[in-house]
């Protein structure tokens, strides 16, 4: 899976790395992480991020899954 980079993300290593470590995990746990994330929860790969990141790979998860789906 290839990431879909937007303005925020591609500025910022510690989102860039976030949203590599959850895809590396595969489409079920992206998945399972966004629906996490939207509950307001942390995961273990956005402790130490701030609101704004969150969001930020919140919203990189959501196109990275957008784009799978719209392939498969």
């Amino acid at each position: 899976m290839q990431p879909v980079r937007s303005t925020v993300f591609a500025r910022d290593p510690a989102v860039e790395l976030c949203v590599e470590r959850v895809c590396r995990r595969g489409c079920a746990q992206v998945r399972q992480v966004i629906a996490l994330l939207e509950a307001g929860a942390q995961v273990p790969e956005t402790r130490g991020l701030g609101p704004a990141q969150r969001q930020a790979v919140l919203d990189e998860l959501r196109a990275v899954m957008a784009v799978y789906d719209a392939r498969t």
